[in-house]
């Protein structure tokens, strides 16, 4: 009895221990197809993180800083600052072309320690650049910030500014009609982006000629914002006390009383195709029939139905006269006197754009008034007096010009109400005794 007990269970024994091993010899291939599957895809994982931070880090590179200029390099690239490498001069202080050890060619603008502009305007323009990215606006490759010096690189604009070419008698003629519309609609878009396209909603309230900066196929890219402004959420203005900007392009709300919205840089940017078609400044702007600038200049003619007397000389029979005229329509649009008046950037590149869109009738233009002789004669010495640079930073003005005439009209009231009461109180002592 005990031996057939036995025998049941080294049999049931023999039985678990054959399962067991079986159970087992299942298992193994299982637990291996898994640490395989485990291992596959924390390598896929591993392998997507590095790729990630690569194209990460490149972007960051493309569209941020590299703060690793040194003193050294970006001295070494533009010849220790030599004055053969110098490019122009503004507000900030002077530009020089650079060449890196790749071969790149930069452009350096250097912190001058006379500058009008400071170290706000540096990091203004180091921020709002850094997080922008549009092909008609300047691209920032980095900075530099060692000891007291502040520079900023940016890619090297071969074909300088608009300026050089708009207003050059000879030069201009470089510039045909195609190109001059291609050089707006550019300047439209990369407007429209900082308006409302942008993460950030940006006023640049610098917008002129020798802002615009043109690469080799001629691509317009604006530059310069030291005095730039972001606008958040649903705000629409803003005010200031401290004016700055250029004569000649600020918008009649900003120059008086230092209002400033998207509808100022929308005057500047009207400003501009208007001298982008006639070739002439706005301001110093002289007609023998007129004293009014280049704005009332174009209005007149608009209202006479001679807009095409408004044409460069040079560019002749050579232009589309549907384009032009269009063009000086928006022109004189964007330069209304009211900024309720005037379109906003995106209708600005539909109407410009479109054949077909209809578009109203403009109504008169800020500052449309008739300078003195004496007036003019001041903005002609002005203008010849001021050094024209390819490649222009801001220049600050602490007052605009209609500010300074507001401040004089008001001191002459004061004197004579003054003088009154002085007159007043002598009758009144001559009548006592």
């Amino acid at each position: 009895m005990n031996g057939t007990l036995a025998a049941r269970t080294d049999g049931i024994s023999r039985v678990i221990t054959e399962l067991t091993d079986e159970s087992n010899k299942k298992k193994k291939p299982v637990v291996v197809i898994l640490v395989v599957s485990i291992s596959i895809v924390s390598g896929m994982l591993i392998f997507g993180v590095v790729i990630w931070c690569l194209i990460w880090k490149k972007k960051t590179r493309e569209r941020g800083l590299h703060l690793n200029f040194d003193l050294v390099t970006i001295a070494a690239a533009t010849n220790n600052f030599s004055y053969a490498r110098k490019i122009g001069e503004g507000g900030f202080g002077p530009v020089y072309k650079g060449v890196l050890e790749t071969g790149q060619e930069i452009a350096v603008k250097r912190l001058s320690k006379s500058s009008g502009q400071g170290i706000e305007e540096f990091k203004n323009e180091v921020i709002l650049i850094a997080k922008l990215q549009h092909r008609n606006l300047v691209r920032l490759l980095g900075c530099c910030i060692q000891g007291e010096e502040r520079m900023l690189i940016y890619e090297y604009m071969p074909n300088k500014s608009l300026d050089y070419f708009i207003f050059g008698q000879t030069r201009s003629t470089l510039l045909p009609w195609h190109k001059r519309f291609d050089i707006i609609m550019g300047i439209a878009r990369g407007l429209l982006y900082l308006h409302q396209d942008s993460r950030l909603r940006i006023i640049h309230r610098d917008l002129k000629t020798s802002n615009i900066l043109l690469d080799k196929e001629m691509n317009p890219k604006i530059s310069d914002f030291g005095i730039a402004r972001i606008f958040g959420g649903d705000q629409s203005e803003a005010r200031t006390k401290r004016v700055v900007g250029t004569y000649g392009y600020m918008s009649p709300e900003y120059a008086i009383d230092g209002k400033f919205s998207v509808k100022s840089d929308v005057f500047s940017f009207g400003t501009l195709v208007l001298e982008i078609i006639n070739g002439k400044k706005n301001r110093g702007f002289n007609h023998a029939d007129h004293d009014h600038n280049l704005l009332g200049h174009a209005w007149l003619l608009w209202k006479e139905g001679k807009a095409l007397e408004l044409v460069d000389a040079v560019m002749e029979d050579s232009y589309v006269v549907s384009q032009v005229m269009k063009c000086i329509q928006v022109g004189l649009l964007c330069v209304q006197k009211y900024p309720e008046d005037r379109p906003i950037m995106s209708s600005v590149v539909v109407m410009l754009s479109n054949e077909s869109v209809t578009m109203p009738q403009p109504k008169q233009p800020g500052f449309f008034t008739e300078r003195g002789s004496t007036d003019t004669d001041l903005l002609s010495r002005n203008e010849k007096g001021r050094t024209e640079s390819p490649v222009t930073i801001t220049v600050l003005e602490d007052e605009s010009l209609a500010g300074i005439y507001s401040s004089l009209s008001e001191l002459h009231s004061g004197l004579a109400r003054l003088e009154s009461r002085v007159r007043g109180s002598i009758s009144l002592d001559v009548s006592g005794k």
